[in-house]
């Protein structure tokens, strides 16, 4: 099976051929850093982490650009996101984006989210964005009035391609500032004129001011990935307008296909509710990482398909932290296992085993990247390795490192769930360590006959999920 990825722009699943055999490239639009990230953000940028990851494990050259927005993304009442954020901490508008950018790659850091290859700001690439303008005014799709320039929506037939928004419906106000000077409420800002207490400015042709936040995506992605690229990707709350002013003024300028295939993520609501800042239910990636370890909030988010929706709640996170610690005792205790098991190779049931998985594995990931079905393959190979752990014959040395190593490879390169030995986190290492000092002590206190404190420790572990098993060799733990 090749892969597939279902094309928000044609509306179908596709086979994927990439421009060059064997490459990809990909940009994904990144955070604008005026304030801490939050889950909406983490489902975003986990999903696409995810399909990088799964590229080049399936052998191909990815080059994944996504860039950090520092100027230009206006609030509906035309004031700069970043701007304000600076008043409000009488700051620097540089200094509001050093702190939130560092704190967004902290987030995605302990989240286990591979940085991008590039990671470009808007800020550094003002030259790009004012070549780009002058093109679309020299090619006769952009305006200048009073020191803005703004693009002609009608120069443009296919304006509304991705999202299916009628140029004609397009009703004045609708998140681009309506200001009078523009021919049509639909055209859209590519340079803003600064007032003059606009500190974000910078000189251009038509006078001092900033870029819009459309352009700046366009820009970027054609200065690091070429006219036209394999994949855009980006929230679905971006479709309209960014993702569609961005294919209007890059083919507009260029008259080349923009981005060949377009996968969009799907929205997140909070216990039902979209999170609304105004309405107190939002929730930053650092209050979730108190509550929650990062591999619980990764297999939450992987358990839904990146473009559904999916409701963030304490129960939904909880059963999803329930299912990898089913996964992760497997690992553990397969690792247990090794330092003590008999010397051979892996047994045949234990191959055919794994290469069906893996056959399984790659089917459902080829599938429009699905990794709650992959996800399900992982389970099922738990279920099998805790009977084959459990059973009176212990695994070979061969057997268990191979499934050791399929679980790397699957559920740590693919979906980045399970730590490899050499790379676990100081949390698993400190709760591994932690079960295994209570269950020398409970092996203890069975040597001295204190009945009472062995039950108390298997009782109170039973609480907390750990399954304590006596056998004849010693006692063995894993996740309920």
């Amino acid at each position: 099976m090749t892969l597939r990825i279902y094309n928000v722009l044609t509306r179908k699943k596709e086979e994927f051929v990439p421009l060059t055999p064997g490459k990809v490239n990909m940009y994904v639009c990144g955070p604008t850093v005026y304030d801490n990230s939050h889950i909406g953000h983490a489902k975003t940028y986990i999903g696409f982490d995810v399909v990088v990851r799964y590229l080049r494990y399936s052998g191909y050259d990815v080059l994944y650009v996504q860039n950090i927005t520092d100027v230009g993304h206006m609030l509906d009442t035309g004031e700069d996101r970043v701007l304000k954020k600076a008043r409000q901490m009488s700051a620097g508008p540089m200094q509001v984006v050093e702190t939130y950018m560092r704190s967004y790659f902290e987030d995605m850091d302990a989240l286990g989210v591979k940085r991008p290859d590039i990671s470009p700001r808007a800020s550094g690439h003002i030259s790009e964005q004012i070549a780009m303008i002058q093109t679309l005014i020299k090619n006769e799709n952009a305006y200048v009035v009073n020191g803005s320039v703004y693009f002609d929506v009608s120069s443009y037939p296919e304006y509304g391609k991705l999202s299916g928004r009628i140029v004609e419906e397009q009703e004045e106000g609708s998140r681009e500032t309506v200001r009078s000077e523009k021919d049509h409420p639909a055209d859209f800002a590519l340079w803003k004129k600064a007032e003059p207490e606009h500190i974000l400015r910078w000189p251009s042709p038509w006078g001092e001011g900033f870029p819009g936040w459309h352009v700046e995506c366009s820009a970027m992605a054609k200065k690091y990935l070429g006219e036209t690229f394999d994949i855009h990707g980006g929230g679905i709350d971006n479709i309209f307008p960014h993702n569609e002013c961005e294919i209007a003024q890059s083919e507009a300028a260029h008259g080349e296909t923009f981005a060949r295939y377009w996968m969009l993520t799907g929205s997140l609501t909070l216990e039902s509710v979209k999170m609304s800042k105004s309405l107190g239910n939002t929730m930053t990636v650092k209050d979730a990482l108190v509550r929650w370890r990062p591999e619980a909030i990764r297999t939450f988010i992987l358990s839904s398909h990146y473009g559904s929706p999916i409701d963030f709640s304490e129960t939904a996170v909880e059963a999803a932290y329930k299912g990898w610690q089913r996964i992760w005792g497997a690992v553990s205790l397969v690792r247990e296992q090794l330092r003590s098991a008999p010397e051979g190779e892996a047994e045949t049931a234990v191959v055919d085993l794994l290469a069906n998985t893996k056959t399984q594995f790659i089917a459902k990931m080829d599938d429009d990247f699905n990794a709650p079905a992959a996800l399900a393959v992982l389970q099922d190979l738990t279920r099998q390795v805790n009977t084959l752990l459990n059973s009176d014959v212990k695994p070979t040395r061969g057997s268990l490192q191979a499934i050791d190593v399929l679980y790397c490879e699957l559920g740590g390169d693919v979906l980045g769930i399970i730590p490899d030995e050499t790379d676990r986190s100081s949390d698993v290492e400190r709760e591994d360590g932690l079960i295994r000092l209570l269950v020398d002590m409970r092996a203890q206190a069975r040597a001295d006959r204190d009945w009472a404190a062995s039950d108390r420790i298997r009782d109170q572990l039973k609480a907390l999920g750990v399954i304590l098993e006596d056998r004849a060799d010693g006692t063995i733990w894993k996740f309920e």
